[in-house]
Order: C-alpha cells, then structure tokens, then sequence
C-alpha cells in the first residue's frame, strides 16, 4: 500500500475521543480496518510520542520471540501499531501497566476488532479504552463538523424550500464509489479502482492469518464477493453456504472473520418484546461503499440502469456514514434494522437509553405516499419510545411528512453538510 498523500489528511472527529482518553486510561487502542488513517490520528493526537509499527520485520521479530523483554526496553509513552499481529505482547502490557498505572501509557493500533479475538479479549480489561475509527465519513472529507446526529436528536433539522432553479447534478454516484480510505478516495475513479482491488487482495492473502487459521483464503475472497453483491439484505447463511458450496458452519466462521477485519458488519434486528410479529434475522452490509462497489463491479455511470443495486448500496453508505458520525459522541446510539413479518422495513433504527429514532434510504430524488410506512411502523411498535424518523432521499429540501411523529424526508447530501 502507498502511503496517502499530503491532500488526502483530513481532521478527523475522533481526534477529541482519543486525547480525552489518553488522559486518564493507561492504554488507548483505536481499532479500524487497515488503511482508514489509524496511524495518522496517533501521530496528530500525540506528536512527541516514540512510535514504532510491528508491520517493521525488526519490531515484530523481538516483540514475538520476547514480548516481556520487548515491552521492558520501551519508553514509558509509546505508540505500537497493528497489535493484532503480535496478540502475545497485550500479556505483557498489562504487566507493566499493573505495575506503573498511569493514563496515557500505551497508544495501540489493530486493524482487527480485538475484542473479538480470544486471545486478546481479556488482557486488558479494566485497562484499555478502545475507539473505533472508520474511513473518512463524507464530512470528514469536506472539512464540516460531521454534527448531524447531535442535530437530529436536537430537533434543529428545519424545513427548507426546494431551489427554484433546475437543480445541480448529483455527485452521490462518484461518493459512493469513491467510498472512504484516505488512499482511494482522493484519486482518480481508474486509480482508486486499482488501489481497493489490491487492498483487498492484501487483507485477504496477508491479515487473516494473523487472527485465524484458514486454509484457502479464495474462499474468504469468494463470499466477499457474494456479499458484496447481497448488501444492506437480510443474512441467509444457509443460501450462502448452498451458493459458496460450503457448510453453514464454515460460513459463520468465515463471516466471522471479515467483520473483525472490518470489511463486513451484520447489523441485527431490532424488537420490541410487545411484538413478536418482528423478523429476528441481521442484515449484512460491506462496510466501505467503495469497497463494496469495486467488489461488485459497479461504476458511477451505471447510476440509473443499476439503481436496484446502487439502491442497497447507498443503503450500506448511510448506515456506514450514521456508525462513523455517531462515534463521537459521549452516549453513542446502538444500531438495528427493522423489519416485520409483512416485509415493511426500517433500514437503520438508533437506540439510545429508552429512546428509538427511525432511518429509511431510497435513492430516487422524489417521494411517495408509501415512503413513510415503515417508519408509520416502527412508531406503532416502539410507542411513546419513538422519538422521530427520517427518509434519506436524493432531493434537495427538508420536508415534513408527518408533523405529529416527527418524520421528515432530508437530502442525503445533509450528512455532511450541516
């Protein structure tokens, strides 16, 4: 992988999250997929800070064959990437942090979910405050302060009217294949194709055996595939395994891996124990829109003889763009889909204490009467814990469409720009 170019740095939200940490927890991991700019914010966060990355031969060798001995001979603040690599070195961290507790010790990053993992899980519970970074959210690359759940939830989100003049052509296409690594989003379409197919292909030949013991990593490249092409759809993974030629258990273990890479997320169900009418299954999403779309070779100019497919994608978009957003904030919402026995959905529902919040995507430019009824359902299920919904579309106005449940239809494009 190249490193990313002076253009493609960016603040990123996170930045706050990880200095607060630092000041009282002896060790910050901030996880995310390889390539999002983990390194860089450890950097920005903390400049002065010894650094070392255990991708160096030198550094993974002694880590491996001495973890304690290596650990010793560090200085008291330092900064050690790709942890993943060397699960036996989190044993010895937290001896030395038990020995000299003081916040702001150890800045780790892993490009795979260490709480998730085994091996790892345990070691420095009580320890260890972890901060997932994702690839930059859209307003993270135009520069704005990526504050639109903290206005959602606010109620500031206003009716506006719809330009007079014939409106600008839409660049949500070329956002949604550009997608958000730092090194693929700031290049050329060409370029950052050829940049996530080798991405991919690294991941795939090289990190998974760092964190699992699998055979032929063709078969993790073949559902990648699969489910790049089923995104923002329910998991079936008895279908998957009939199409993969593979036994459902081999399946989960499989998928299992992908989401502690971070290439896919399963996004579970959400219910209510009043109705039992609900559909318990998750839906899987790709992770990086653009990923997804190079995987599942669609281009930006395929926009309109595509748009059942670019539908489901922009879906996995908005629920990417809402995970990353939320990720700041001091009570982060968790995050379902909805769906009832009569297949009306809700693509993304936020929970936070008692309160619910509906989400629902098209990427047509106008609405219909019917656009609302999932969210109409939702409402009913959740009762007086319904706080409002919204419906994502390619228009340009905030519109109200039910004033008494708080339902409104937003542009897609005022994800980044509010």
């Amino acid at each position: 992988m190249n490193a990313p170019e002076l253009s493609s740095y960016r603040p990123r939200h996170l930045a706050k999250a990880v200095v607060e940490a630092l000041e009282d927890t002896p060790v910050v991991c901030i996880l995310g997929p390889r390539q999002c700019g983990k390194s860089t914010l450890a950097r920005q966060c903390d400049p002065k800070r010894a650094y070392l990355s255990l991708d160096q031969r030198e550094y993974f060798e002694l880590a491996r064959n001495d973890p304690e001995g290596f650990i010793d001979q560090l200085p008291e603040q330092v900064a050690i990437d790709e942890i993943q690599r060397v699960p036996e070195l989190t044993l010895a961290i937290k001896r030395s942090v038990d020995a000299k507790r003081l916040p702001g010790r150890f800045l780790l990053t892993g490009s795979a979910n260490l709480l998730q993992l085994p091996r790892l899980a345990d070691s420095l519970v009580g320890r260890m405050e972890c901060v997932y970074l994702q690839p930059f959210t859209e307003s993270e690359k135009e520069g704005s302060a990526g504050r639109f759940i903290e206005a959602w939830m606010a109620g500031e989100l206003s009716t506006t009217l719809p330009p007079s003049s014939a409106p600008a052509p839409s660049d949500l296409p070329d956002r949604l294949v550009a997608g958000g690594f730092p090194d693929a989003c700031f290049r050329t379409s060409r370029r950052a194709r050829r940049w996530q197919a080798e991405y991919v292909a690294a991941i795939i030949e090289r990190d998974v055996r760092d964190i699992a013991d699998v055979q032929d990593a063709t078969d993790l490249s073949r559902l990648l595939e699969f489910t790049a092409n089923q995104t923002a759809n329910l998991l079936n993974v008895s279908a998957t395994a009939n199409a993969l030629g593979h036994t459902r258990r081999t399946i989960e273990k499989h998928l299992g891996i992908l989401e502690k890479l971070f290439l896919v997320r399963q996004l579970p169900a959400w219910h209510s124990n009043r109705n039992k009418r609900l559909v318990k299954t998750p839906k899987i999403h790709i992770c990086d829109s653009g990923l997804c779309a190079m995987v599942a070779n669609l281009q930006a100019g395929q926009w309109n003889e595509e748009r059942s497919r670019f539908g489901h994608l922009l879906k996995s978009f908005v629920v990417q763009q809402m995970i990353a957003l939320s990720a700041g904030l001091d009570h982060p919402p968790r995050f379902y889909h909805y769906r009832d026995k009569d297949q009306v959905e809700v693509d993304l529902v936020m929970e936070t204490g008692s309160k619910v919040w509906g989400i629902k995507v098209k990427a047509a430019a106008n609405l219909k009467s019917s656009d609302g009824k999932g969210l109409r359902r939702l409402a009913e299920s959740a009762e007086d814990r319904f706080q409002g919904g919204i419906i994502f579309y390619a228009g340009e106005a905030i519109l109200p469409i039910n004033r008494q449940l708080k339902l409104y239809a937003v542009p897609i494009s005022k994800l980044w720009e509010l």
